[in-house]
């Protein structure tokens, strides 16, 4: 019988086979670069969609922030040069960089930013942190030197104003960013060639532009596993980011590649709407957690690379407590909840899966699981634009796997109207005191709460957090070790 391995490892073989050697294409191209990437972004403006795809192309490259998320975490200055915070944690006073324009021409200063915060939390803001921006208010001091004041405390704030979201726009293209985006990057795009890739060159007017090693960068979709590997080994993509887990065992022993397994802050979940009934009911939802066993779906989705998690937070953050014994797996006892909640089977629930393989691989195996206890669960494959648009904007939908990769995004959860329609006066009051407690070792012990809180509540089946795999040739410099947030950072790339 034909299995996706050996689809992979056959049609990887013979690309490599027909290929020119990898290291004389490196030795050809020694200030380019091609990079792989799964998903397409719908639009090249971070503000406009929730696509963490946007985020991978234009973030760092095309737009910049006042601050800058590295590998490790860390948060250093960007469009900011410096900053100083008030004592009650609510004030940020932030130094511009000077002499700074952007790629048509106008300055970069106070304004700018003030603009691009102000936009951000608008009425007519489709920013998915817009509450974050509607929350606060910035004035302009001088041309230099800009105010950020906040109603709460928020303890990652630096770290927010270095994500996607928070990018400074010029406000003549804001309009037309989506298509032809316009920033202080190094980097200005140079072609979208729809379904296929896009192409960035070097902006020669970057305030820094000796220090930029590549001069074209080239970002390929390519979303079929075996198409990864081929393209790969073939030579025709020089780095890939969160490739399929699956290429792994042809790349570790080749001395041609460097193979990086990064931790990550994500969190691939089996969504529910919370308003659906019979889902509205907590011994239902419950049901659905008890019947997945997290060990196999991490195995069948992502061949193993995945800690198991209880609730929408991972190791290695900040308070974190490990919640997967609240809602273990046990097929019995959800036989049981759903007995209890009056649920009559088999129960018939849709299942929509976005076209990553882990939500794809990982819909067979959860089916499965549901099957054991009598809910039918119908899989519906949706495109990314499709699980935007029915899923996440309009919240047609009872179940779907989908992975939160964003490092701080608890506050999800007291968003009134976000798409799994999860309402809690008891988190929403339990978070605004995370949000306003200075002290870190009282915040973590909240944080613990919040998550058992979920977890009690079931709000999802929470599944696994995902580790990321990366491979590249072994002569490209720059790839990051950990992803904090989802960037491909051109600047420090080089042969």
């Amino acid at each position: 019988m034909i299995n996706r391995r050996t689809v992979l490892s056959s049609g990887a073989l013979a690309a490599l086979s027909a290929s020119t050697s990898l290291e004389a294409l490196a030795q050809n191209r020694k200030d380019s670069v091609v990079l792989g990437m799964t998903l397409e972004p719908p639009g090249l403006d971070p503000t406009a969609g929730a696509a963490s795809a946007i985020a991978e192309v234009v973030q760092y490259n095309i737009f910049e922030t006042l601050t800058k998320i590295n590998a490790d975490g860390s948060v250093t200055p960007l469009l900011a040069e410096s900053w100083e915070v008030s004592p009650d944690l609510k004030t940020y006073t932030f130094k511009l960089r000077k002499g700074v324009k952007f790629q048509n021409g106008e300055p970069f200063n106070a304004a700018a930013v003030k603009f691009s915060f102000d936009r951000a939390g608008g009425d007519k803001s489709t920013n998915k942190d817009k509450r974050t921006f509607a929350e606060m208010s910035t004035q302009v001091v001088d041309d230099s030197t800009v105010v950020v004041l906040r109603k709460e405390i928020d303890p990652d704030f630096l770290f927010v104003l270095g994500q996607a979201t928070a990018i400074i726009v010029e406000p003549k293209s804001v309009d037309t960013n989506a298509t032809k985006p316009i920033g202080t990057g190094p980097y200005k795009l140079d072609a979208w060639n729809k379904g296929a890739s896009v192409v960035l060159g070097k902006w020669d007017g970057y305030r820094n532009a000796a220090a930029i090693k590549i001069k074209k960068a080239t970002f390929r979709f390519i979303g079929d596993p075996a198409a990864q590997v081929a393209a790969l080994l073939a030579g025709d993509v020089d780095g890939f980011q969160r490739v399929t887990q699956r290429a792994v065992p042809q790349f570790k022993g080749n001395p041609q590649f460097q193979v990086i397994v990064a931790g990550s802050r994500a969190k691939t979940i089996l969504a529910i709407n919370n308003k659906k009934k019979p889902l509205d009911d907590v011994r239902v939802r419950r049901a659905i957690a008890a019947a997945i066993d997290r060990k196999a779906v991490i195995e069948g989705a992502v061949d193993g690379y995945g800690v198991p998690i209880g609730s929408h937070y991972v190791p290695g953050a900040l308070g974190y407590v490990d919640t997967t014994g609240i809602n273990p797996f046990n097929p019995e006892k959800a036989k049981a909840l759903l007995k209890e909640a009056g649920v009559t089977t088999p129960l018939e629930l849709n299942l929509l899966l976005p076209p990553v393989p882990y939500a794809r691989q990982g819909g067979e195996v959860i089916t499965s699981q549901l099957a054991k206890i009598g809910i039918v669960a119908k899989t519906q494959n949706v495109e990314w634009a499709q699980w935007l648009s029915g899923v996440y904007a309009n919240k047609n939908y009872d179940l779907t796997i989908i992975s939160h990769v964003e490092p701080f995004d608890l506050a999800n959860f007291a968003k009134p109207g976000y798409y799994w329609n999860y309402e809690s006066p008891k988190f929403n009051e339990l978070f605004k005191k995370i949000n306003n407690t200075p002290r870190e070792a009282d915040r973590a012990k909240l944080l613990g709460e919040a998550q058992k809180l979920l977890a009690e509540d079931s709000v999802h089946a929470f599944l696994f957090q995902p580790q990321w795999i990366t491979i590249g040739h072994k002569n490209l410099k720059g790839l990051w070790k950990d992803m904090p947030v989802f960037v491909n950072d051109l600047s420090a790339l080089s042969w």
